[in-house]
């Protein structure tokens, strides 16, 4: 394992657990050249399903761009990493119980839209602004509008 400090390849492990959702084992490294630790990760690696893309195009499910779309719409807001971390998790889980090859690209879309608005109004609204592509003003206030509806209803 590479250091993420000098580069150096050799590192030795200094502790491993098991991760609380029991999918990965949390190594803690140290590294033989500069002597700083750094995590890793461990886990399975399972088959991943196909994303088809809105233009039909078919890449392979990537885990990092989905945290990353998550990231960019909870940022400066009070999300946790965990939080993403455990819903991006739970999406591969889904897709890997069900066994599907492929999955739409809208239907991850939806899935994070439902998340993020189930954890961040705000948020939920930056993701959708962007996902939905929206045309013009009017289209975003009709997605405010549904949201504030929502929120009346559960007071």
């Amino acid at each position: 394992m590479r250091c993420p400090f000098c580069g150096d390849l050799q590192s030795s492990v200094v502790d491993s657990r098991v991760t609380k959702e029991e999918v990965s084992i949390r190594r803690r490294r140290e590294c033989s050249a500069c002597g700083k630790r750094f995590t890793t990760y461990e886990r399975v690696e399972e088959v991943t399903p196909f994303v088809i893309k809105k233009d039909g195009t078919r890449a392979r499910f990537d885990r990092i761009k989905v945290i990353s779309g998550l990231q960019r719409a909870v940022e400066k807001r009070p999300v946790s990493a965990g939080a993403i971390d455990a819903f991006v998790s739970g999406l591969e889980a889904r897709f890997q119980e069900r066994g599907v090859k492929e999955v739409q690209s809208e239907e991850i879309g939806l899935e994070v839209m439902e998340f993020l608005r189930s954890v961040d109004q705000v948020a939920y609204v930056r993701f959708a602004s962007v996902y939905r592509s929206f045309r013009d003003v009017e289209e975003f206030m009709v997605q405010v509008r549904e949201l504030l509806g929502d929120v009346e209803s559960k007071r």
